[in-house]
């Protein structure tokens, strides 16, 4: 060959361990583990696209053992079983290397390193430039003149001077090298008390280990020489160990090896299914919309006939792109309206945009004012609250939404990462969207039209009314099917008038109390590290877990050190069950904590307040809670802590306008009242109607007592087992709550059952149907997947235990009060009072409430709460008022 073709010969089951340790757990929609799959099907990627290989092979070990251990039966014996989570990802791994069209290659008998350079020392003889993917050590000792040793995770290519520089040895030297210092992964023992300095002085001055053997007698420090003496037969062995059999009796064919083409159907399918959106997307070619079909309306002659078919058709799918996306503050730039199969039509609504039609915006938005008010008309479309708002605020009132593609792909699978129309699209079309890169560019988020040319915006609104409808007319079928039609149309399609006033009103906040407070914490910053460094008798970095970790477990030596991969394990559980030792874990504890709150609000929230208003508006999410619980972002409105003094002070500097109250409205127990409801327990359901402490209950009927005997650390300890059912708590994680013993814990419990015999039978009925069907429901028949319930793996299983016991309870309490929501917002507006809506808390409502309409609010909002849906037990809702959140509690 005049010009050496490149071989590329990849470690397939290094590489498969690596992603799976180096990437957290992922998993899809199904429970699938994804981590390994995902992190191998990059590395093949960035091989693929990096460095474009002439021929290239993927190298798997098997379960066999090998010669290795004819040899050495501890031979990589401390390993322990490989995990389940990644046992299961290996068929879905080896199928992506099918699905790439590479070649797999393996043998019974010996490993994917001796393959590897049986196959590599073979075709570099026939003029082949071998460049070899792995960050396996072993390897290295294959590296010559023409082959390399490339480790991608990171970033180094290992030649000749490579390895010296790496290891401290040329090449040729490396199996002598791991022969003294050994392989402890490979439970490969070397020479004790010879580290990998001690063997590079050695080979550097005796050239080998062979004449290092030989000649042990001169070695100067007495230990090296006595264990060199002691243990040459170990050194021996653990040479022949690591050194490679470059002679597998192999059958390959080298045009089988030749780089292609992948297989994107393949692909496309294992990706849909493992839900790989990113990768989805490299392998859906663009499909270019037909733009042909996607109009531009210039003149109001033309508006007003799109008009008027529009009203002819009685249903249409609208996209709005506005300035900013954020609605609150945005202006709308443009508008896509689609009521045909290909048909979309693009309206410009931004002044003195690049190629402005004759039409002002201002008067377009008037021209579709009764269109857009006419509930007559069915519309649909993708995050529908953000249109909703951004009409608001031009003085329009979005009616007749039929239907949010959004949503529903939310209801048809909540586990779902993403519920983008991106998403949507490749899932149900095999169909890439093309105009948003082309819209934003490459990196950007935020759409800004102010240099964007008319028909780029104009293709993307229409690419997206034309994907909204064709999505549509799936989806709301597919709700239908699944019997989604109660919970989409009667909860999820209502809710979004509702959060969309939340978003709009706001809440009020004293800056300038938050900016106090903020200082204050500083101060005590200050002095909780100043206590911090006295304990640990140095200055550290406090906020590194890395120092951290070496005060606690190397200058404090405080027992149960952990290891991580970029150190000592200091996380919250750590430090908890250390602080029973020490003050400075406690302290740590402490300092994290105002530190947070200083951060995430104290500092935050005055930057978030809206100049126009002069409140905070944030955004409540529908789509993101597998639960179905509302979220709140920007800021997060219900991470504030409750019971704190910290998180009290917090809550103080939300306040009400002059001339109103703050008033919460909180739900009382109501996990524990749905679950006697589900459970028809009739102790459980008794002491609800009897309106009995149900704590107090619980602790007499465990500990046998009469309620007025109960101690407060018995209905502590009560409490935290009734909550504790709710979430499938174990016995092993009720004795870390309660610290006690796991077999005391588990003593609870079982009493805990025999006296609640109707919650022992309900749980075990929802644990029966769940592994039957794969998915548990609410009262409202929202549904929750839980597929790894007949996982192999005992930490998926459990989970999915716990998921199922808990999700039809959190769910119900979630359905309750946004159905509460809906009927409070509807009573407000009917009679027209000006009380708003707030803040949603999980189980609680937040009001801004005139104080003149104190009394009927009250009056109301306890009604509709208490009597949203109709249970065996009372639902009880408590209502406090002030001048703040937290006086309001």
């Amino acid at each position: 060959m005049s010009k050496r073709s490149t071989l590329f010969l990849i470690d397939g089951s290094s590489y498969m361990y690596r992603a799976f340790f180096a990437i957290p757990y992922l998993s899809n929609s199904s429970g699938i583990p994804t981590n390994a799959v995902y992190g191998f099907t990059a590395m093949i990627l960035k091989v693929i696209n990096d460095y474009r290989p002439d021929y290239v092979a993927i190298v798997f070990d098997t379960p066999a053992p090998t010669f290795r251990h004819e040899v050495y039966q501890a031979y990589k014996a401390n390993r322990p079983e490989m995990p389940d989570n990644l046992a299961v990802q290996i068929p879905y791994i080896k199928e992506a290397v099918r699905g790439f069209n590479i070649a797999l290659v393996e043998k019974e008998g010996f490993e994917a390193d001796d393959i590897i350079g049986t196959i590599a020392k073979t075709e570099e003889r026939k003029g082949f430039e071998i460049r070899i993917v792995s960050g396996d050590k072993d390897l290295l000792q294959l590296v010559g003149r023409h082959i390399t040793v490339i480790d991608t995770m990171k970033d180094r290519h290992y030649d000749v001077p490579g390895v010296t520089e790496y290891l401290g040895v040329a090449p040729d030297k490396v199996t002598d090298y791991l022969g003294l210092v050994g392989d402890s992964s490979d439970n490969v023992p070397g020479v004790p008390g010879i580290g990998k300095k001690t063997a590079v002085k050695l080979l550097e001055h005796y050239g080998s280990m062979d004449h290092l053997l030989k000649n042990a007698a001169t070695v100067d420090s007495k230990r090296v020489r006595e264990n060199l003496t002691a243990f040459a037969d170990q050194a021996l062995l653990s040479r022949q160990l690591v050194t490679l059999e470059t002679a597998v009796p192999l059958s390959y064919d080298m045009t089988a090896f030749k780089a292609s083409e992948p297989d994107r159907e393949r692909l496309k399918k294992l990706f849909k299914e493992l839900e790989f959106t990113k990768f989805l997307l490299e392998f859906t070619p663009q499909a270019a919309p037909p733009r042909h079909a996607f109009d531009l309306i210039t003149t109001e002659h033309e508006l007003r006939g799109l008009l008027s078919r529009m009203r002819d058709a009685g249903t249409c799918a609208l996209a709005l792109i506005t300035s900013s996306p954020d609605a609150l503050n945005a202006q709308p730039a443009g508008m896509a309206l689609a009521f045909g199969e290909d048909q979309a039509f693009y309206l410009p609504l931004k002044q003195g945009a690049p190629e402005s039609p004759s039409i002002p915006g201002d008067r377009v938005l008037a021209e579709l004012k009764p269109l857009l008010e006419d509930a007559s008309v069915k519309k649909y479309g993708h995050n529908s609250k953000h249109e909703i708002i951004a009409f608001r605020e031009q003085g329009i009132e979005l009616r007749g939404i039929a239907g949010d593609v959004m949503i529903a792909s939310y209801l048809l699978n909540p586990s779902r990462h993403s519920h983008s129309l991106e998403d949507i699209a490749l899932e149900y079309f095999d169909y890439r969207m093309t105009a948003y890169k082309e819209l934003v560019g490459s990196g950007r988020k935020e759409l800004s039209f102010d240099q964007v040319a008319m028909d780029s915006a104009r293709n993307y609104a229409c690419e997206r009314a034309h994907l909204i409808l064709k999505s549509a007319g799936i989806l709301m079928q597919k709700l239908t099917r699944e019997g989604f039609d109660d919970l989409f149309y009667r909860l999820e399609l209502p809710l979004l008038d509702v959060l969309a006033s939340m978003e709009m009103n706001g809440v009020k906040v004293d800056t300038n109390r938050l900016n106090g407070i903020s200082r204050e914490f500083e101060a005590l910053l200050n002095t909780s590290s100043e206590h911090i460094y006295r304990l640990a008798g140095e200055t550290f970095n406090i906020n590194s877990p890395q120092q951290l970790g070496k005060v606690l477990f190397e200058k404090l030596n405080l027992p149960g050190a952990k290891k991580t991969k970029t150190g000592y394990a200091t996380d919250v559980d750590v430090l908890t069950r250390l602080a029973q030792t020490h003050p400075l874990p406690a302290e740590i504890l402490a300092y994290r904590s105002i530190s947070k709150l200083k951060s995430t609000y104290l500092d935050a929230l005055p930057h978030l307040v809206n100049p126009a208003t002069g409140r905070i508006h944030t955004s409540y999410n529908q789509t993101v809670t597998a639960t179905g619980r509302l979220s709140s972002s920007n800021p997060n409105l219900q991470n504030i802590p409750i019971r704190s003094i910290e998180g009290r002070r917090i809550r103080a500097a939300f306040i009400a306008e002059k001339g109103c109250a703050i008033l919460s409205a909180d739900y009382s127990q109501i996990e524990l009242r749905i679950l006697a409801h589900l459970s028809q327990d009739q102790r459980f359901v008794d002491a609800f109607r009897q309106k009995e402490d149900i704590h107090t209950q619980t602790a007499a009927e465990i500990f046998g007592l009469l309620p007025h005997l109960v101690t407060r650390q018995m209905r502590r300890e009560a409490k935290v087992i009734n909550f504790g059912i709710i979430y499938g708590m174990s016995s092993y994680g009720l004795s870390k709550e309660l610290g006690i013993s796991p077999k005391a814990a588990g003593a609870f419990i079982e009493n805990y059952f025999k006296k609640y015999q109707g919650v022992k039978t309900y749980i075990d009925g929802v644990l029966k149907e769940a592994r039957e069907k794969q998915y548990v429901t609410t009262l409202m028949k929202r549904r929750r997947y839980v597929p790894e319930i007949t996982s192999k793996n005992m930490a998926a299983r459990q989970f999915a235990e716990r998921t199922a016991i808990n999700a039809p309870i959190q769910g119900t309490a979630s359905d309750l009060i946004k159905s509460a929501m809906i009927a409070i917002h509807k009573r407000l507006q009917d009679n027209r009072l000006k009380t708003k809506m707030i803040i949603q808390v999980h189980d609680e409502l937040v009001f801004e409430v005139p104080e003149n309409e104190l009394e009927p609010v009250t009056h109301l909002v306890k009604e509709e709460m208490e009597n949203v849906i109709e249970l065996t037990v009372p639902l009880q809702v408590e209502i406090h008022w002030g001048k703040t959140w937290d006086e309001a509690h």
